[in-house]
């Protein structure tokens, strides 16, 4: 009996999907790839608005790392993974709170990049749901691709880009009430 009761348990673990992280609630897989190279979860954290739970971010990077400068700078492969949480978060809100975050990462000096600033913002121009996935993946020489659901939406080129877009999440001086998941995305807890 305690033979099957093995064998039963072993199958069960084996057939589950393999999530070896959970943050705040949230699974999170280990690795990704970006491009050919396997990147790392670095850590992760809740955006929150008022008391409720927006979204959650984590960052995957080549190797655990806290400095953001360093991370900002790199190019190398990373990821942003946002899980939304919130029935609250639609299409319009998302763009526009997107949009300040490349003025804040700029510091409002947004006009060199800003067709390429226009190119993420429609990818969020489809209906955004409570669940729904995005995953923002840069590769050097390739650009940032952008995946909702799973589904490749857009590939935006250039270092530049990807230094204000992850800058939305990572920079100093974040969105008031955003340093725990600024932190928590740096691994920073």
């Amino acid at each position: 009996m305690k033979k099957i009761f093995f064998v039963f348990l072993l199958t069960l673990i084996v057939s589950q999907p393999c999530y070896a992280i959970v943050s705040h609630g949230i699974n999170y897989p280990d690795t990704l790839k970006a491009g050919t190279r396997d990147i790392v979860f670095n850590g992760a954290g809740i955006r929150t608005k008022a008391f409720l739970e927006m979204y959650a971010a984590a960052l995957y990077l080549t190797q655990k790392q806290s400095n953001y400068v360093k991370i900002i700078e790199a190019d190398e492969p990373m990821a942003i993974r946002l899980n939304i949480l919130s029935h609250l978060i639609n299409s319009k809100n998302f763009i526009e709170n997107t949009s300040a975050g490349f003025e804040r990462s700029t510091k409002g000096n947004t006009a060199p990049i800003q067709t390429r600033i226009d190119m993420v913002c429609a990818v969020f121009k489809d209906q955004i749901r409570k669940g729904d996935v995005f995953d923002l993946i840069y590769v050097p020489g390739v650009g940032t691709a952008i995946y909702h659901n799973g589904k490749l939406k857009s590939t935006i080129e250039g270092l530049d880009l990807k230094k204000a877009l992850f800058g939305i999440w990572i920079i100093d001086k974040p969105w008031h009430g955003c340093e725990p998941l600024r932190r928590g995305m740096l691994g920073l807890k």
